[in-house]
């Protein structure tokens, strides 16, 4: 293998996603792979964090040189840290990937179980009761898409073939907008200083914005109160973008119709959350876990460790 001056190990901190360190064992063979860093003996060469907040202790205890995130997300990793510790970290952006892709039809999915009210009609077979319950057609529906990176494009792709009307927020203004945004399918853009206006009499919600400290809470009582009452929610981004309490408490009082999550507060999310007894389409962080994804990922990190590699 070129390159290939001696053994890595290698730490995937986390026991979620197991064919991350299935594929990154298949690419790099003659290296070490060990799971779990509550497990794991220090010292290791790269840190995979997956799921697992990556901080200053951490960092001190395996004494890594590179941290490398299996897909996109670094929010996890404390970068101040890791910069003080003169440790390189590296992710691998969702384009090419498939990620998007993936992350997007699972929106979509959520947002179709949603509204055909999937549950209800399973009810419904189950007591032999035929052409109930009556769903809301995606036709004309007014879905607003918070973020339009990656994901949000994915998102406006897919559900442009079913004739709704799309309004995308983004963080920039219009002037300022790339050109692939630029070139989307929308009904309309707004800034996200102007999500009231955006979400006004809403039909659905999807949200794909990266987490960080603007968009932490940015979906909470106010927006969720300015959509049409029995209105749906998706998140395929990450849990903090939609504010907890208000989401519970907008299910029980029936402005929100429903909510599909691929993503969590905390994760995963314990069996007795109060929230799992509302209207809730729920799937386990597989937005972008596919089969094409997940191989190009874990070719795009094994050769960001063969980079690395001393």
């Amino acid at each position: 293998m070129p390159g290939h001056n001696r053994r890595v190990r290698i730490l995937v901190a986390s026991t979620a996603f197991p064919a991350a360190a299935d594929l990154l064992g298949e690419l790099l063979p003659e290296d070490e792979i060990l799971i779990d860093h509550r497990q794991a003996d220090p010292p290791v060469d790269v840190i995979v964090p997956l799921m697992s907040r990556v901080d200053a202790p951490m960092l001190d205890r395996f004494q890594p040189r590179l941290i490398h995130q299996f897909g996109v997300g670094l929010e996890g990793v404390d970068l101040d840290a890791a910069a003080e510790r003169g440790i390189a970290v590296a992710n691998v952006p969702a384009a090419g990937t498939g990620n998007a892709d993936g992350v997007g039809e699972v929106a979509v999915m959520h947002l179709l179980v949603l509204a055909r009210r999937l549950r209800e009609a399973g009810a419904a077979m189950a007591a032999r009761r035929l052409g109930e319950p009556i769903g809301m057609p995606l036709t004309g529906a007014r879905v607003v898409i918070v973020g339009l990176g990656a994901v949000g494009q994915a998102v406006v792709a897919r559900l442009g073939g079913f004739g709704a009307r799309l309004i995308g927020v983004g963080s920039r203004s219009r002037s300022e907008l790339s050109p692939a945004v630029a070139a989307l399918e929308l009904a309309g853009y707004l800034p996200a200083a102007d999500l009231l206006t955006a979400l006004t009499d809403a039909d659905a919600l999807i949200v794909c914005a990266t987490l960080n400290d603007g968009t932490r809470g940015l979906v909470g009582d106010a927006e969720l109160a300015a959509m049409r009452r029995g209105a749906y929610v998706v998140n395929v981004a990450r849990g903090p973008i939609l504010d907890y309490p208000a989401l519970l408490g907008a299910l029980r009082s029936g402005q929100i119709g429903g909510a599909g999550l691929d993503v969590y507060w905390d994760e995963p999310i314990d069996p007795e959350d109060p929230l799992l007894a509302e209207n809730v389409s729920l799937t386990p962080h597989i937005g972008g876990v596919t089969t094409v994804s997940y191989r190009r990922i874990a070719e795009r990190v094994a050769a960001g460790i063969e980079r690395h590699r001393p």
